[in-house]
């Protein structure tokens, strides 16, 4: 799915979204539907967050990175280990975010595969510039989207819990997927997002 979107940078202002992504998730457990959950954050403030606008927008993101998810995605999600939930929220994002998902393949799991558990700043100078030479739509992008593109990144993993620092050299903590979640996403097709999550070929 990811590799059929096109290149976009909004996931600079919308980061992990944890908490609010398993809320939404738990909501749809309980049997509410998209529009439902929509209104809710709007009405009732679900997400605890200020502006309507950003209400709406953060919405909006929980719920197309929701829909990348099937059933079983979303209960784990909802119901299991915080470790498991987190990384499921990476799936998705990765699922909706075609160079978030290239940065994970191309840069984190090569980390991991290598054994170089530090992710430095010099790897993402060079994966954006390789990005930047194969599309003319990243190369259209200003410095400053890069600068905040790297922070929205270094922000998730650490969140996820997939690296331990936000600083200068950032150690690698190679994410363990439960034996029954790591056996759906390839049975549904999904090996290269759980490669890109573990580390493997």
């Amino acid at each position: 799915m990811a590799d059929e979107l096109e290149y976009k940078s909004t996931i600079k202002s919308r980061p992990f979204l944890f908490r609010e992504t398993k809320k939404a998730a738990e909501l749809i457990n309980k049997g509410l539907k998209e529009f439902e959950i929509k209104n809710k954050a709007k009405n009732d403030n679900i997400f605890q967050v200020n502006t309507e606008t950003r209400r709406s927008e953060i919405a909006s993101t929980v719920m197309r990175r929701l829909k990348a998810l099937d059933d079983f995605l979303i209960d784990k999600l909802a119901n299991g280990e915080i470790d498991t939930s987190k990384q499921i929220v990476v799936y998705a994002i990765m699922k909706t975010d075609r160079l978030f998902f290239e940065f994970m393949y191309e840069v984190f799991r090569e980390k991991i595969l290598l054994r170089d558990f530090t992710l430095q700043d010099k790897d993402f100078n060079i994966f954006f510039d390789r990005k930047k030479e194969q599309s003319e739509r990243v190369a259209s992008w200003d410095d400053y989207t890069f600068y905040k593109l790297k922070q929205v990144y270094i922000r998730i993993l650490f969140e996820a819990g997939f690296i331990k620092n936000q600083k200068n050299d950032r150690e690698i903590t190679r994410p363990i997927v439960e034996e029954d979640v790591a056996y759906h996403l390839k049975e549904i097709g999904d090996t290269k997002y759980l490669n890109a999550l573990t580390g493997e070929m």
